[in-house]
């Protein structure tokens, strides 16, 4: 890789204040001893030094954080000196030895560019060529996906039997929770698993069933047809109405028990499930050598990052953490679509951050092991960071998530304690006016966001990105270890969502959770025998009312004032679960469900309650 160096190394008068403020600053320390006795004495000419209304203190003080901010002078930059000195330059100087003319070095870089390239695409082609006509799923895939989606009796979620659906699972799925809570007949369960199901009907039984909205890569982990850490394919075969789904716990995963019938069930196979497995370690592997020998052998930090970034983008992307697509044709549109804007944002990034903190900078295996270090653990280390508990960082997710109010905490301690760091490096280069400056200007954009009604802040990991990237812009240890983090943090959030908006609506940022809908009155039922018959009022507000039963939508009345529902139970069933619900037309046509009620059961001829609230 070609040592190219960067442009000669600014002048070292660039970080300071500009020769006038400098003066400025200098006449007023001069004037700070005798202003007092100019004002108190008088002066022929009658001018005051002091400004009316503002005291002696006020103009000493503003002079000293003026000071303060301006920081010593003449300021002084800050470099790196590499441990060991000159040993941190060995492969950069001996590929200037082996190979002395730059236009030889750029042909070789570029061979090397070009067998990183291929070897990734052939890692890429062989994990992903076996799959056929498998389905790609993410880790919260299911085949019964809400009472929304699936409609009136699930008829949207057909079939719910007598077929197989071949599929692929990405590793890690094990631990991905529900954000939202979610309703199991009378349990409601949030931040775990949504695994219904599991326990083989006996001895000898072929697999495990799992009830149909069960998160499928989850479920296929609990039946160990999968692994956690390398994921895997297998078939789904549905099997039509289970009337009960054992709890059990398995390979790390307690999966929830159901004791009432649901209309869609499945067992796993695992034809071809030994020779599948999540490409994104092997991808991974060839990756880190690549942008590893080019850290070590190039000085150029043009060259470093822009082909640093665009590799880890392409991992991201492609491998450590693609988007939700049934197919990987999709993804690799989705890659290459995302890859274009991003790449000019990543240009602004190096050419107003990254090139200062790189200039002339002689620490290769520093740079390596910081920078490169934690651009990739912040790129493809998800599985760490989904250990934090804070899904999103809204009000709603902060309250409801348990220890998320913790982790906020200890987080803005810690980007506090560093942003305090960070201020006395940059007043020791004379620089520190300047960003107090930018940041302020952030700081009111931000608030302009906040004030726009109807709409949220969303503040992004790739957003937090942004803000904090130009505080690294100097030459120092930790700023290389923030640096590498933050573009890391960036590249892994266009990668894996795309620039999703800064500011959202309500809707966008309330995905499955609970509108906060009124709730129907539900009287005492009448039960003859097998039946149940509930008689139901609407709200003036609503156009209809719904009913769940099992948690399958099991009846729609639209326009009446009054309705009645009956329910036969089925042969063989001992509880039945109700939930209760209005319905509203939809601005352009459609149906759109609202809150339900906590479920009621009806169990040998007796009728529990609803509690109050919604479910």
């Amino acid at each position: 890789m070609p040592p190219f160096h960067d442009d000669a190394e600014d002048d070292p008068t660039s970080y300071a204040l500009s020769d006038l403020e400098n003066g400025q600053h200098e006449r007023l320390l001069n004037t700070e001893d005798d202003s007092d006795a100019d004002n108190y004495s008088g002066s022929d000419s009658g001018e005051k030094l002091v400004p009316p209304g503002r005291s002696i203190t006020e103009k000493i003080l503003g002079i000293r954080l003026s000071a303060w901010i301006n920081g010593p002078q003449p300021p002084r930059p800050h470099k790196i000196e590499p441990i060991g000195g000159s040993i941190q330059n060995i492969f950069s100087d001996s590929l200037k030895r082996w190979v002395p003319e730059s236009r030889q070095r750029a042909l070789l870089a570029l061979a090397f560019v070009v067998v990183w390239f291929l070897s990734f695409i052939l890692v890429i082609h062989i994990g992903y060529s076996r799959d056929g006509d498998r389905v790609r799923l993410d880790c919260t895939s299911s085949l019964w996906p809400d009472t929304q989606t699936c409609g009136l009796d699930g008829a949207q979620c057909l079939p719910f039997d007598n077929h197989s659906i071949p599929f692929r699972c990405p590793a890690y799925c094990r631990d991905v929770p529900v954000l939202e809570p979610y309703t199991i007949g009378a349990e409601e369960i949030n931040y775990r698993s949504l695994v219904i199901g599991g326990q083989a009907e006996g001895e000898g039984a072929p697999s495990s069933i799992y009830r149909g909205d069960s998160y499928i890569c989850a479920a296929a982990i609990h039946a160990g047809v999968i692994s956690e850490g390398a994921g895997g394919c297998g078939s789904v075969s549905l099997i039509g109405t289970q009337k009960e789904f054992v709890g059990s716990e398995s390979n790390g995963i307690m999966s929830m028990g159901f004791n009432a019938s649901f209309p869609m069930s499945y067992q796993f196979t695992t034809n071809g499930a030994s020779s599948c497995t999540d490409p994104q370690w092997q991808a991974f592997g060839v990756s880190l050598t690549f942008t590893t020998v080019l850290s070590l052998f190039t000085t150029s930090s043009a060259l470093f990052f822009g082909c640093v970034f665009s590799s880890v983008f392409f991992q991201t992307a492609l491998a450590s953490d693609t988007p939700d697509f049934a197919s990987y044709d999709d993804v690799i549109s989705s890659a290459l679509g995302r890859f274009l804007p991003a790449a000019f944002v990543g240009l602004c990034m190096y050419l107003y951050c990254v090139r200062y903190t790189f200039r002339n900078l002689q620490a290769q295996f520093e740079k390596t092991i910081l920078w490169l270090g934690a651009c990739w653990f912040s790129a493809v280390g998800q599985e760490l960071f989904d250990k934090i508990p804070i899904s999103r960082l809204t009000p709603h997710d902060l309250q409801q998530q348990p220890g998320a109010i913790t982790a906020l905490s200890i987080i803005v301690s810690l980007i506090l304690v560093i942003s305090i760091t960070q201020i006395l490096a940059f007043r020791t280069e004379g620089r520190l006016g300047r960003y107090l400056a930018l940041y302020a200007v952030f700081i009111f954009g931000l608030t302009v966001l906040v004030a726009i009604p109807r709409l949220r802040l969303r503040l992004h990991h790739y957003v937090f990105a942004l803000l904090l990237l130009p505080g690294t812009t100097m030459q120092t240890r930790p700023s290389l270890l923030y640096q590498g983090f933050l573009v890391g943090l960036f590249v892994n959030g266009i990668a894996r969502w795309g620039f999703d908006s800064i500011a959202q609506t309500d809707l966008a940022l309330r995905g499955n959770a609970k509108l906060g809908s009124a709730l129907p009155a539900i009287p005492a039922p009448i039960m003859e025998g097998n039946n149940i018959t509930f008689s139901l009022d609407l709200d003036q507000e609503y156009d209809g009312i719904s009913v769940l039963v099992n948690d399958v939508e099991r009846f729609r009345a639209l326009g009446d004032e009054e309705v009645t529902f009956t329910w036969t139970k089925a042969e063989g069933e001992e509880v039945e679960y109700f939930r209760f619900g209005f319905v509203k037309y939809g601005r352009l046509g459609g149906v759109e469900l609202q809150d339900y009620t906590n479920a009621g059961m009806w169990a040998a001829e007796n009728w529990t309650y609803v509690e109050d609230g919604a479910s």
